[in-house]
């Protein structure tokens, strides 16, 4: 899939519901042979920096979850795979920092979820849009130029 059909196939999951972890893994889901059903059980906590809690930004965590599986023994039996995976994140980790100032939820969006007022000002301000989808982006712009990077 191309990077331009990634970042379409991960804003139309956002556009619909689905948070960001759930957006940017479910556009790996093929690639990473992962049923659609599955990528969004496993990210369903993720969103909204995991449950909510406005930590890691769930584009951020969702990406986590992509290279680790990529490089998961389960399904590459190469061990040096899965030794380049700390690595992967830390220059993920990296990037997303160059391009967003934090990858922290709270910060991204500077207002508290956890409340009627801040889920307002989220929805007043279009910050899904603003914020969210452009962290998604983002993330699969870092993603597929790591994996392209990437010594196997």
């Amino acid at each position: 899939m191309s990077i331009d059909n990634r970042k379409l196939t991960a804003a139309e999951a956002f556009r619909t519901g689905l948070n960001c972890a759930q957006s940017v893994l479910t556009a790996y889901a093929e690639e990473l042979n992962l049923n659609s059903t599955s990528a969004l059980q496993i990210a369903s906590g993720f969103g909204g920096g995991m449950g909510r809690l406005q930590q890691t930004c769930g584009a951020v965590t969702g990406s986590f979850m992509v290279i680790g599986i990529i490089n998961s023994r389960d399904i590459h039996d190469d061990v040096i795979r899965g030794e380049q995976t700390p690595a992967m994140i830390q220059k993920f980790n990296n990037e997303f920092l160059k391009r967003n100032s934090s990858t922290n939820c709270s910060e991204l969006l500077n207002c508290d979820l956890k409340t009627n007022a801040g889920q307002e000002y989220f929805t007043n301000n279009n910050l899904g849009r603003k914020v969210c989808q452009k962290c998604i982006s983002d993330s699969i712009e870092i993603l597929e130029s790591i994996k392209s990077s990437a010594k196997y």
